[in-house]
């Protein structure tokens, strides 16, 4: 990004750096606070920017996720590489002002680092906080809203004390619309879809039982996958259907443990043929349209890549790339109560926006998973005019999946790059009775092996050195927790051949494995049970086993590694083996914390002869993860 100096007396330069599109939301919510406050603003992500074009603005918001093990997101890396040059001066960034807002997930043990590191470095190269730096958990139980609302609330207000507006000048109000950066417009030199190529880019049918699909995309950044399978793994009664998904692709592709695939969904056909009536949109679903920037547009195309999708009509648009079933942030409400003549329905709209009802738009929202397309259903008085769907309605997402292959199993027999997924289909009954559905496990359930897909490889969080693989190793993954470290076993089984093959007559150096494998019963979802008993002929590998519902008490994983003390402190403590724990981000990454800490001061005697006291115990785990022998990848 080439940042000229601006004209502007006031300006300022909004950077994001997310994983799953929750950092950019929020940063295009601070984008709309500074529009209002008349600032002119540009909003980028991270890697875009250079370090140097800060000093061209009145100030800077950073606003950033963590991931991994403490670790920025792939689209801030280099960013904050640039900032680590060892050739920078402590005055490089002198006169620049900034302030910097965090999303974390306290279940991690380096909650919101990636802001910290960042605020630091920062500072370190003479730039000025003009405010103190927020943190939002994505465990509250608001969500992150509960922290951003009152930060963004008290940031506004220090800037409006900050850098007043000339006098006679006013924010623009709340009740006033911002123009569009992005508007569609029809394009005239074309024929319509129907006319034009029946199939489209795409050719999911109406129908998403079971289908073959071809993925035709322009998705930046991404490869074209092939379905082998799509294999389901639980039983056909159990509540849950996990599916065991291959993907595979003709290049040589490397990839290590932790690594994941990002798959981008589609949006049925059926979802969308209701959302354009309610919308009124028939008329023009079906014709060429196309996507240009308004005068007040400073950045790139919201949608990377879609100035090379052949044929875009609206339809294409919302089944390829706009989420009408994402749940709406606040923002959203604030955009459609412009697109209503009805009052009550207005009014309505308008409170949700409202940060002291914070409460009641969790409940209406993120409680019962509404989404887009039911809130359009219930608010019926509201008509977005097609024009404006790319600035009201959010992108897309793609979803991140842990690669459950490793080793021999990365290659297929013909030479192919695979990669497995272990894929719980998201279904369940909300509060409100309503069937919800994940929209890309929805539409990942009804591909047939043939079907195409674009598919983006993303590196993980666990980086782990072929010393530490080699080493004593404790796995704990309940459920698809199990998918990574699966990846992490057959890695190691192939490290151990490799050295044997070499080395015939010598015995591999490597240490013990414990995998604790938590599930609720041994019956329905103890997923790859065939394989460890295969893995255990090639390493020593001891499977623990906690199922929550095959008997009386409830078993997990936290209360199987209570039963076996001795083992875990000899594992981490006296073989100085390294823990990684895989799965759902809830409560099961804590427990096992405790767990842990707990068999640190009653599982063994360190060398000195005295057990460790607990406070003894929290530092040593503390100092595992200092060093890198305790990881954590949950979701």
């Amino acid at each position: 990004m080439n940042v000229q100096n601006t004209e502007s007396s006031r300006s300022v330069l909004i950077l994001y750096g997310t994983e799953t599109g929750n950092a950019q939301e929020a940063a295009e919510e601070l984008g709309a606070m500074t529009e209002r406050l008349r600032f002119a603003t540009h909003i980028s992500e991270m890697n875009q920017a250079r370090p140097e074009a800060l000093s061209s603005y009145t100030f800077t918001i950073l606003v950033v996720s963590t991931t991994g093990q403490g670790d920025l997101p792939a689209n801030a890396r280099a960013f904050w590489k640039s900032l680590l040059l060892k050739k920078l001066p402590p005055t490089f960034l002198k006169g620049v002002d900034f302030a910097v807002f965090g999303l974390g997930d306290t279940s991690y043990p380096k909650f919101n680092w990636a802001a910290r590191k960042l605020y630091k470095r920062l500072l370190q190269l003479g730039a000025n906080d003009i405010y103190p730096t927020g943190e939002a958990d994505q465990q509250h139980p608001e969500g992150l809203e509960a922290t951003f609302l009152p930060w963004m609330t008290g940031f506004k207000k220090h800037l409006m004390e900050r850098h007043p507006l000339p006098s006679g000048q006013h924010p623009i109000p709340d009740e006033e619309q911002l123009r569009p950066k992005w508007i569609l417009q029809a394009k005239a030199d074309f024929e319509s879809f129907q006319t034009a190529d029946p199939q489209g880019p795409a050719s999911m049918p109406q129908s998403t039982s079971s289908f073959v699909d071809h993925d035709l995309r322009p998705l930046p950044g991404t490869m074209t996958a092939t379905l082998s399978e799509n294999q389901r793994m639980t039983p056909r009664k159990h509540w849950q259907d996990v599916r065991r998904i291959c993907l595979t692709v003709p290049e040589l592709v490397e990839y290590a443990p932790g690594d994941m695939i990002a798959i981008t969904p589609k949006t049925s056909p059926a979802d969308v043929q209701t959302f354009i009536d309610l919308m009124e949109w028939n008329q023009q679903a079906d014709q060429a349209v196309t996507l240009v920037p308004t005068d007040t547009a400073l950045g790139p195309s919201p949608i990377p890549g879609l100035e090379a999708y052949p044929n875009l009509t609206l339809r294409s648009l919302l089944e390829d790339y706009l989420d009408i079933k994402a749940i709406p942030r606040r923002s959203f409400f604030s955009s459609i109560a412009h697109y209503t003549d009805d009052s009550m329905q207005k009014e309505r709209l308008l409170e949700f926006t409202n940060p002291e009802y914070i409460d009641e738009l969790w409940d209406y929202t993120s409680r019962p998973r509404r989404s887009i397309l039911e809130v359009l259903h219930e608010f019926d008085s509201v008509k977005i005019p097609w024009q404006h769907a790319v600035s009201v309605l959010p992108i897309i997402r793609a979803r991140q999946f842990s690669i459950a292959s490793g080793g021999d199993r990365k290659r297929t027999e013909d030479g192919k790059t695979q990669f497995e997924l272990l894929v719980a289909i998201v279904k369940y009954q909300t509060v409100i009775k309503r069937i919800r559905e994940g929209v890309c496990t929805r539409y990942l359930s009804g591909l047939q092996p043939g079907s195409t897909l674009r598919v983006q490889l993303q590196p993980g969080g666990l980086n782990s050195s072929v010393r530490q693989l080699t080493a004593a190793t404790v796995l704990i993954g309940p459920g698809t927790g199990i998918a990574p470290l699966r990846s992490l076993l057959w890695e190691k089984a192939a490290l151990v051949q490799a050295f044997r093959e070499q080395n015939p007559d010598a015995r591999p150096p490597v240490g013990p494995t414990v995998l604790l494998y938590g599930g609720r019963n041994r019956t329905a979802d103890f997923f790859f049970e065939d394989e460890w008993e295969q893995l255990s002929k090639v390493i020593p590998l001891q499977v623990l086993t906690a199922f929550s519902r095959d008997q009386q008490q409830k078993c997990y994983v936290q209360d199987t590694i209570r039963r076996h003390f001795s083992l875990f402190f000899r594992m981490l403590h006296d073989l100085n083996g390294s823990v990684y724990i895989c799965g759902s981000s809830g409560r099961m990454p804590q427990a096992v914390r405790e767990a842990l800490i707990e068999a640190f001061s009653e599982g063994g005697t360190p060398e000195q002869g005295q057990a460790y006291t607990r406070a003894q115990a929290e530092e040593y785990l503390i100092g595992m993860e200092k060093s890198g022998r305790y990881k954590q990848e949950t979701w």
